[in-house]
Order: structure tokens, then C-alpha cells, then sequence
């Protein structure tokens, strides 16, 4: 028998059941149990969109960047367009049956994307936080709103509440997630469109200053990474579950009509508010300005915290599957239900720390700056080794991390892949705008556009990133790769896969 055949026979059916511990890491998922179709992805990732976390985005544009409201829609715009990234990134999934860090093997070497794993493991860390940032947030709120004060103690055992809770989604899986992100989807439109209601009558579209042009590529750098960018080295971990001939423009086009539109809509609105409502994603929480303003009805602010809490739990189940399937990646010899529990342990730590040390956001300006320099070169050099490989991989040499794998190179390690990997993320560094107090030398773009004190210079770091990591890939990597395409067409067609 074939090996296609062999796999297409193995089928478990509780492997990834709704509300059951799904079986699955980063193993081959055989066709048997590939369920899902692209507008299942569509629903997936329309639940993950249609958030509170991108309304704050869209406060954030206006309440911290001081853009006006036409300038933060062209970047909410033009940001979001990135989403066509993550369809891209998800692409690979449905051919090889596998995650993306174990995909990542191929194009870096079984050794070589062991650190690229961590850089992602400590991202999805990074963003589980920004959620129980704001569910606490949302959390004191309601204490306000109950007519208490709050102090340490509270905060202490909201956050410790919080981490526990989270844990339950991830802990069983990718079917359960999917399926709670899909109910969310149809309250939180009503919601949004009732807060619509109440901003149409206060919101000021006029009198704001033109923020200048540097702090307009700053807002695009923040609104790309906390979009397209930032989600595009999760996405094979969800499309892993279609069938190996799944249309390609049928996964590009759900996923960004599932990312984009409902994110483009939801920022915009909090841009909107903003205008009326000042602080929205600033201080502790993020979300103390809804509690002490007299527009919104104090009823809805109640609801709309509740539901946002819940939300916030089912966004952060994707952030902790991700992380999850990374860590085994990287190696470590841990169960994916047994990788929630780590993680909830960091990011109890690190919530903490948040919660008592700085608003929301400096965290979340602070977070984006490290996604931008290590996920813009990583997502050009993915793809430029996908499309130099001819859309395809061997995913039986995927799941092999020793000698005996076609992707092992030199010590398990594909070198152009690394040195794109750091030349890259220097070029991000040096075009980022919070390096300007670095030496010159290590940041000359960001140095040369600036009108310092007036701004610290434009940024151009995620441009930046991911031309030059992908162009050196590109030179560095075309010969050994295309040769190796070559190999893996003949042990494509000989498992039966081609």
C-alpha cells in the first residue's frame, strides 16, 4: 500500500471533537479526519475579528497616536490589507497536514527553526497577556460599575481568575475553539451595531491636528503588526484540517473576508468613539475610561464587558493552541494539553507584572515592536521557500528532526535561511522608530528621517523586515532550494503524492 493510502486509512474519531481533548500536536493529520472546509476558516477567524481587541486598536490610533479620524481610516484601510498575508500563510497547511513551526523545518533546517519556534512561543505568550490585560480590565469595570472600589487585592485575583479560566478552550483543542469563536461571532455584531447607535450622534469626524508623516508610518507599522502580519505564523495551524486539495483562492478569500472586512469595520468604530471618549486603551485595563463617562448607558457598558471577558477568553484560546504546537516544535517533550499549562504559568507572571508597571498601551507598543523585527523577515522568508519548493513539501520528511530528514542540511541547519533571518531582522531594527536612542549605526534610516524632538523619526520597519529578508533569502537560498524541490518531487511521487 502507499503511504498516501496508509495515512489516508489511519482516522481516530475523537482526534479533534468539539469538546474533547483534541489528540492532535503537530503530527500528520491524515485525510480521514481532515473535516474542515475554507469557509470553515472563514468562520474561525471572522469569531477571532469580530472583537473588542480591535476596537481598542482603533481607539488607540486616535487616543495615542493623535491621528485624525480620515488619517486612521486610511490606515485601518491599508493596514488590514495585510490580512492577505495570513491567507498566504495559510496555504501550506491543507499540502502538508502539519503546523506551521514543523512546516518551518523545511525552509530552516529541523535545527535551524528551533529558535525561530521560541521567537514565536514568546509572541503567543506576548499576546495571551494583551488578553488578560484587558479581561481584567474589563473585570474592574464592572467592579466601578457596581458601585466598589478596587485596589492590589483585586487586581491580584482577577488576574489569577483570569489565567485559570483561559486555559480550558486550548486544553481541549481545535474543534472546541472553533466552535465557541463561531458563537460569539453573532453577539458581538449586535453589540458593535448598538454602540454604533450611541456613537453616530457624539462621534467628531472634524478639528483634529494632521498628525505628521512620521508618526503616520508608525501607525501603519502598529496597525499592520497587530493585523495580517502578526497573525500570518499561526495560520497552517487551523488549515492543517482541510483536505490536501483544497482550493487555494477559496482559502485566500475566506480568510481575508473573515479577517479584513469585520476588522476594518470594528476599528473603525473605535476611532469613532474615541473622538467622544478619551483614554480608551490607556491605564490599567484598558478599559477604565467606559467606567467614568456619561454618554454610553451604564447598562450597556455592563453588558458589553461581560461579553467582552468571554471574548476575550476565546481569542486567547488561539493565541495558547499556537503556542502550544510551538513548543513541541521547538522539541520539548510536552503533550499539547500539557503546553496550556505552561503557558498559563508565564502568563500569570508576566500579567502580573503588566497589571502593576504600565498601561496598556506601552505594553502593547512595546509587544509590537518586537513582533515586527522577528516576524517581518520570517513571513518573506516562509514564502519565498514555499514558492522556490513549487507550492509543496514531503510531510513524512516534515515529522522526521533527525539525520535521516531531506531538510536536514549541514548539523539540521539551512544557513541562508539564518543569515536572511538576521540581516532581516537587523534592517527592521534600524528602520524602527523606538530604536532612535540606539547608536546611529544601528538604526541609520530611522535616524536620517528625523525631526527630532518633534518625532523620533519614520518607520518603515516592517517594509523594511521583510524586503530585505526575503531578497537575501532569495539569493542566498534560490540554488539549494530549487534543488531540493527536485528531491522532493521524487519522493512525492513515490509515497504516492504526486
Amino acid at each position: 500500500m502507499a503511504i498516501a493510502e496508509e495515512l489516508a486509512t489511519i482516522h481516530d474519531p475523537l482526534a479533534d471533537e468539539a469538546f474533547h481533548i483534541e489528540q492532535h500536536g503537530v503530527d500528520f493529520i491524515p485525510e480521514s479526519e481532515r473535516w474542515a472546509k475554507p469557509r470553515d476558516l472563514f468562520g474561525m477567524w471572522a469569531g477571532a475579528s469580530v472583537q473588542i481587541e480591535y476596537f481598542i486598536y482603533g481607539c488607540i490610533l486616535m487616543s495615542v497616536f493623535k491621528f485624525t479620524f480620515l488619517q486612521a481610516l486610511s490606515l485601518i484601510i491599508i493596514g488590514n490589507l495585510s490580512y492577505f498575508l495570513l491567507g498566504i500563510c495559510s496555504l501550506q497547511g491543507p499540502q502538508t497536514g502539519t503546523t506551521v513551526f514543523a512546516i518551518n523545518r523545511a525552509s530552516y533546517g529541523p535545527n535551524g527553526s528551533r529558535p525561530i519556534s521560541f521567537f514565536n512561543w514568546v509572541t503567543q505568550i506576548g499576546f495571551e497577556v494583551e488578553g488578560l490585560i484587558l479581561i481584567v480590565g474589563a473585570g474592574l469595570v464592572l467592579i466601578t460599575k457596581a458601585g466598589f472600589s478596587f485596589g492590589d487585592p483585586a487586581k491580584v485575583i482577577l488576574v489569577i481568575a483570569a489565567v485559570l479560566i483561559q486555559g480550558v478552550l486550548p486544553f481541549l483543542g481545535h474543534a472546541t475553539i472553533v466552535k465557541s469563536l463561531r458563537w460569539l461571532i453573532v453577539p458581538f455584531v449586535v453589540l458593535f451595531a448598538i454602540l454604533l447607535g450611541f456613537a453616530i450622534p457624539h462621534a467628531h469626524f472634524h478639528g483634529a491636528h494632521s498628525a505628521d508623516w512620521e508618526t503616520y508610518t508608525e501607525g501603519l507599522a502598529f496597525t499592520i503588526a497587530l493585523s495580517g502580519l502578526g497573525w500570518a505564523e499561526c495560520g497552517n495551524d487551523y488549515s492543517r484540517y482541510c483536505p490536501t486539495n483544497t482550493s487555494k483562492k477559496a482559502v485566500v478569500g475566506w480568510v481575508f473576508l473573515g479577517t479584513a472586512l469585520p476588522e476594518i469595520l470594528i476599528m473603525t468604530l473605535g476611532a469613532a468613539v474615541a473622538t467622544f471618549i478619551v483614554g480608551i486603551g490607556q491605564g490599567t485595563g484598558g478599559f477604565l475610561a467606559l467606567a467614568h463617562q456619561s454618554i454610553i448607558p451604564p447598562w450597556f457598558v455592563v453588558v458589553f464587558m461581560i461579553f467582552a471577558a468571554l471574548q476575550l477568553f476565546a481569542i486567547n484560546s488561539l493565541d495558547m493552541y499556537s503556542s502550544g504546537v510551538t513548543l513541541q516544535a521547538i522539541g520539548i517533550p510536552v503533550k499539547r494539553y500539557q503546553a496550556v499549562v505552561i503557558d498559563c504559568v508565564i502568563a500569570l507572571g508576566v500579567t502580573m507584572y503588566a497589571v502593576f508597571n504600565s498601561s496598556f498601551s506601552t505594553y502593547l507598543s512595546d509587544f509590537v515592536d518586537v513582533v515586527i523585527v522577528w516576524i517581518a523577515p520570517w513571513t518573506a522568508i516562509f514564502v519565498v521557500d514555499w514558492i522556490l519548493r513549487r507550492y509543496r513539501y514531503v510531510p513524512s520528511e516534515l515529522q522526521k528532526t533527525g539525520r535521516d530528514s531531506l531538510y536536514w542540511r549541514s548539523g539540521g541547519v539551512f544557513w541562508p535561511a539564518i543569515i536572511a533571518q538576521l540581516i532581516g531582522m537587523y534592517a527592521a531594527i534600524s528602520a524602527l522608530s523606538a530604536t532612535f536612542t540606539l547608536p546611529h549605526w544601528l538604526n541609520e534610516l530611522t535616524f536620517h528621517t528625523t525631526n527630532y524632538p518633534a518625532n523620533f523619526g519614520a518607520d518603515f520597519s516592517v517594509f523594511l523586515g521583510f524586503g530585505v529578508g526575503g531578497l537575501v533569502y532569495l539569493v542566498l537560498g534560490y540554488r539549494g532550494v530549487r534543488k531540493q524541490a527536485d528531491e522532493q518531487e521524487v519522493l512525492l511521487k513515490a509515497e504516492g503524492l504526486l
